[in-house]
């Protein structure tokens, strides 16, 4: 009896590289050529960046249009503002939603089904401004970073207990089993079991909450309003209503590379959190 011959296995083709190649020119247009625009703009002097391009500048004064848009944009205390409101929300936000994914987790029911579900109803339905500021009036709140803090809370909770309520089922229940035998009140269980293994969806949150915070612009206008407590945000809007019709765009981007490093730092850390976080849990 003779053995059929195995065939050969077939190479691939040219078109292998088509997906690829179509993912990264999509990058470079949509995420590469704006950035670019953004860098190369902020070192030009005005009269290179009368009109926004993606030349090269002939002249590069990067020193002075980022020290200008330093001190004309107020960056120490806007920076503080936004810490002293996105910090605290994202702490908010990661433990309410941890808690409450918790038990809407490991509860069953009807009442439990229809609380989770008016919790994450956030997802769909966008919060309406005039409703939050009369709200905020009402309670002395308007205007102040407590205001603001509540306002973040509010928005980005539904999307943190979504995601965790999902990661939390599939934990097996065994683990907690265990440390209630051992003595382990429901306040130990939650800080030293579920919140360790939470640890990749909380950075995901984590950046989520930030980004999304740091960037905001429209509804810190309406619940601070602007002043010594304004973020940097709010800021950059006045530097843009002051700056635009001087056609000081150099400026405007300047402004718009120093607010968003904080974030990129953020992102980069964050991100191999939860790459580490996932890798360790599959080894173990």
């Amino acid at each position: 009896m003779t053995a059929l011959p195995v065939p050969a296995p077939a190479r691939p083709g040219p078109l292998r590289w088509v997906r690829p190649a179509a993912v990264l020119v999509i990058a470079a247009v949509t995420i590469g050529i704006p950035l670019w625009l953004v860098a190369v703009t902020s070192v030009k002097p005005q009269a290179e960046a009368i009109k926004p391009n993606l030349s090269l500048p002939h002249h590069v004064q990067a020193a002075e249009n980022y020290q200008q848009s330093f001190d004309q944009g107020k960056m120490i205390q806007g920076f503080v503002n936004s810490l002293l409101v996105v910090v605290p929300s994202v702490v908010l936000v990661l433990l309410l939603g941890a808690g409450a994914a918790w038990v809407f987790a490991r509860r069953k029911g009807r009442l439990v089904g229809a609380l989770y579900a008016l919790s994450i109803s956030g997802l769909l339905l966008p919060p309406a401004v005039i409703t939050i500021v009369m709200e905020l009036r009402q309670l002395g709140l308007a205007g102040t970073q407590w205001g603001m803090i509540a306002v973040y809370t509010g928005m980005y909770l539904s999307t943190s207990i979504f995601f965790m309520t999902g990661f939390i089922r599939n934990l097996p229940e065994e683990l907690e089993e265990a440390a209630r035998m051992d003595g382990a009140g429901p306040a130990r269980v939650f800080f030293q079991v579920i919140l360790p293994l939470l640890r990749p969806v909380v950075a995901t949150a984590t950046i989520m909450v930030m980004l999304f915070a740091w960037s905001d612009i429209f509804y810190a206008f309406f619940v601070l309003g602007g002043g010594d407590k304004a973020t940097l945000p709010l800021n950059l809007y006045q530097v843009a209503n002051a700056q635009l019709y001087l056609n000081n765009w150099h400026l405007i981007f300047a402004y718009v590379v120093m607010m968003s490093l904080p974030m990129v730092a953020v992102f980069v850390v964050a991100q191999r959190r939860v790459v580490s976080g996932i890798t360790s849990g599959a080894v173990k």
